[in-house]
């Protein structure tokens, strides 16, 4: 059993650190606001995974991922909230990259991060057919598949974790440079397009 969750975990990982519109959106967070509304919406990120883990033991997302219907809803609401989020980057490169104008003064509210993160994630309706079709075949078969199932969800989540929480400290490190307007600016222009580059990738997406 421990050899199939050191394989099952190399999977989840090449999963998890392949580039896709959950680090696009803590990019935007965390270079925007700093390391600690990244951390946040590496939290929201994560809860949503745990979200769609939940359902996916419950069998509610197998229902999501064999209904074309609930699919394509899902699907473009995930697919318009990606690209308004990259029209909402574009817009402040277009600015100069000088938030003041849309960052009130003082802090900013904690859940919102949070939110943006969570959001972004229980859009994502490719993550129902990840859970629903990829991962019961990881699952070591010497366990329960709720067991196993829910074991695999708590390793891809802590991975997912690890990983943008460790990417949000590297910007961190580097925010001086980012801070640069015309950095800033460039930045903002290149999230904006990836963002909404996803966004429009995710719509035009097959249902499977």
């Amino acid at each position: 059993m421990f050899t199939q969750i050191i394989a099952a975990a190399g999977v989840l990982a090449l999963l998890t650190v392949v580039p896709g519109p959950d680090m696009a959106v803590v990019t935007k967070r965390a270079v925007a606001e700093g390391w600690h509304d990244g951390l946040r919406t590496v939290g929201g990120i994560t809860t949503g995974l745990l979200v769609w883990g939940v359902l996916t033991v419950a069998g509610l997302a197998a229902v999501l991922a064999a209904s074309a219907v609930a699919y394509t809803v899902v699907k473009l609401l995930g697919a318009a909230y990606l690209v308004f989020l990259g029209v909402q980057a574009w817009l402040r490169s277009r600015r100069g990259g000088d938030t003041s104008a849309t960052v009130p003064s003082g802090p900013a509210p904690a859940g919102h991060p949070w939110r943006t993160g969570l959001v972004s994630n229980v859009l994502n309706p490719k993550i129902a057919v990840f859970y629903t079709g990829l991962l019961p075949t990881l699952a070591p078969p010497s366990l329960p598949s709720h067991v196993g199932m829910a074991l695999l969800v708590l390793l891809h989540a802590a991975l997912t974790l690890l990983w943008l929480g460790g990417y949000v400290m590297v910007l961190a490190r580097a925010r001086g440079f980012f801070e640069r307007p015309a950095v800033r600016r460039a930045l903002d222009r290149v999230t904006a397009v990836v963002l909404i580059g996803f966004g429009l990738r995710v719509a035009t997406a097959d249902s499977r």
